[in-house]
This record gives C-alpha cells, structure tokens and sequence, in this order.
C-alpha cells in the first residue's frame, strides 16, 4: 500500500502522503477520472506529471473521495464540493493531500543543492539567521520554501510574493514546527507551519 503517512495535527485536519511507486497503468486502472481531468492527463508530457496526477486521485480516494469531488477555482486552488479546504502537491515520487475545515495549504520538495542558487529569490529576512555554512543550510531553504508555497497556496491572492510578503521565524530542524507570516498590503496574518523530512524530501504545511 503506497499510503506513505497519515497525520492528524488536530481534529479538524488530515494529512496524507503518497509514495508513487506504481506504474501509470497501474494507477489509471482503478481510478475513475471525469473527462477534463482524463484530458489534462493525458496531455501531460511527462510520465512522472501524469504519475504524480494520478496519485493525488488515489489520496482523494483515502479521504473517500472522487475525481467529480474536486474542483479548481479561477486563481487555480483547488476546492471540495462539500465544502471542506484542500491543499494538493506532488514532487518526483511523493504526493501528499492535506483537508481541513479550515484554510491550509501544503508543500513537498526534493531537497537539492541547486535550491542555494535561487534562494535569494524567496528569502529575505530569512538570511539574517540562516548560516550558509552550517550542514542543514539546504534542508532549512528547503523548508523555508515549502512553508512559503503552502501559505501561497493557502493565501490565494494574485500578487502575493515570497520574498516581499511570506515570512518564516527562526527554527531548527528537530522542531517540526514555527511560526509564518503574511505582511500584505495594510495587514498582517499568522500561520502555524509543520514540517517534516522523509526519504531526501521536505513537507511542510500551514494551518491558520
């Protein structure tokens, strides 16, 4: 069974990570897709997109859902027809689902080296604790962008930015958790963000 992880981080909100170890053959078989997503699919240029789509149907499913639940909005975030949040990403051989009664998002990353080259694209006032230096250097930026992409995916507002406007407090590795803000425009919004690291890979989450 390729459900990876299920975490429950309270009683309104689930977690759950897939391990994409199957074929695309093997995951279309049992999935039953409405035509757009069956169009979108096959569109896909990289079997790895289509793999990754593929599995966020099957945790759909883990949350007793259907392809025909799901439904995108014209800033593209995702949303359920019964009314609960959802947060959706996929990277390399790792998908994950968060819902909640509540506003989240969440984010998966391969952690690479090459993240350092274009760090100073999404961080700012991150730089004034992060050692460049120091072993975990990497793993840090890799969740630092995480946590901003799941309150980007959370916040859905065009115009929003990494760098300028998503802010993560200070942390170390063995925490699993920190404090995010939004500071946009005349307000300011806090968030809690989770994360965690398994198999080369950081996710983060954030709660409101």
């Amino acid at each position: 069974m390729p459900l990876y992880k299920t975490i429950t981080p309270n009683s309104q909100t689930t977690v759950k990570i897939w391990k994409i170890t199957e074929s695309y053959d093997d995951l279309i078989e049992s999935v039953n897709l409405k035509p757009e997503s069956s169009e979108r699919v096959l569109g896909m240029k990289s079997e790895l997109h289509q793999r990754g789509f593929l599995s966020v149907r099957h945790l759909l499913a883990e949350f007793g859902y259907q392809d025909s639940d799901l439904f995108y909005d014209e800033h593209g975030k995702p949303h359920l027809k019964d009314g609960k949040q959802i947060s959706i990403t996929h990277s390399f051989t790792f998908s994950a689902v968060i819902v909640s009664d509540h506003q989240v998002g969440i984010d998966i990353e391969k952690q690479r080296d090459k993240i350092a080259i274009i760090a100073h694209k999404f961080s700012d006032y991150e730089f004034q604790y992060l050692d460049k230096t120091a072993e975990d250097y990497i793993k840090k930026l890799t969740i630092i962008w995480c946590a901003k992409e799941s309150l980007y995916k959370l916040f859905a507002t065009p115009g929003l930015s990494f760098k300028q406007h998503c802010l993560v407090i200070p942390f170390m590795i063995n925490d699993e958790e920190t404090i995010a803000w939004i500071d946009y425009e005349t307000k300011k919004h806090r968030y809690y963000i989770h994360f965690l690291e398994f198999e080369g890979f950081s996710c983060a989450y954030a709660l409101n």
